[in-house]
């Protein structure tokens, strides 16, 4: 189950189907900066990132710099089906692709990427340090101005990479706070982590205290973490785990206390 991430914590493992363009990628090497961009054919904002990407690559090559796309929504029956459409698009579109560019069909990337940075839209771009950490996530967009930064060695001190920890935390804030159920956010299929679920709602919390759907969903999240070791939880069954579960609002700041007691 892969942990919540953010800016600094280690680039996780790049899992692809197949290589379309470009020399396979095992690994992240040190002392290379990468620009890791999840797209769909099918998404307008991310085909007109390709161009931007193709010139960054260009552009920085010779100071460390590879670019890194994956595939990762092509709507197809088969993984052979979704390749075969991606390899024909791209050499329509764009013959003279100068980046590597991989498709995944199963969904490892997105379960090592995208669900544990809590990014849902694409294009997302993660640029992957020297040191094979994350530097960044966001969009394609603001890479002209993160990538000098990144290869001159100035980012990690720098207002800007502040202001997008600042920002990456607070859409997680945001996430948090729309989602009904925690497990969505960090779960995969049949995977329940709600010991990481609560650090994400308790970390929002923190960032945006007088949002009440915060405080709802952390009663909902502290109620089934207690269900979870229901065996040995006296309190379990009480009527304050049903009444938070079906309606948590009404338990918020009631028997918070008691549920954090035994969590």
């Amino acid at each position: 189950m892969p942990q919540v991430f953010s800016l600094e914590s280690p680039a996780p493992a790049i899992k692809v189907q197949n290589w379309l363009r470009g020399e396979p990628l095992a690994n992240f090497q040190p002392g290379t900066v990468y620009v890791v961009d999840f797209f769909a054919t099918r998404c307008p904002s991310c085909v007109k990132a390709m161009p931007d990407l193709m010139q960054l690559q260009e552009k920085y090559r010779d100071s460390g710099l590879e670019v890194v796309v994956v595939a990762i929504s092509e709507q197809a029956a088969t993984a052979d089906e979704a390749q075969a459409n991606l390899d024909a698009w791209l050499t329509e579109k764009f013959p003279e692709l100068n980046f590597r560019i991989g498709i995944d069909f199963t969904g490892d990337m997105g379960r090592l990427w995208m669900k544990p940075s809590l990014s849902f839209r694409i294009p997302t771009s993660f640029v992957v340090d020297g040191d094979s950490h994350i530097a960044f996530i966001g969009r394609p967009t603001d890479l002209d101005s993160v990538l000098p930064q990144v290869l001159e060695g100035t980012w990690r001190t720098s207002d800007q990479a502040k202001a997008a920890e600042r920002g990456a935390d607070r859409q997680r804030a945001k996430t948090c706070a729309n989602g009904s159920d925690p497990r969505q956010i960090l779960r995969g299929d049949k995977i329940e982590d709600w010991k990481t679920a609560l650090r994400a709602v308790e970390l929002a919390i923190a960032l945006m205290p007088d949002e009440p759907g915060l405080r709802a969903t952390h009663v909902h999240t502290l109620v089934h973490k207690c269900a979870t070791c229901r065996s040995a939880c006296p309190y379990y069954g009480n009527w304050f785990v049903t009444l938070s579960t079906k309606r948590p609002r009404l338990a918020v700041g009631r028997d918070e206390p008691t549920l954090r007691s035994i969590v």
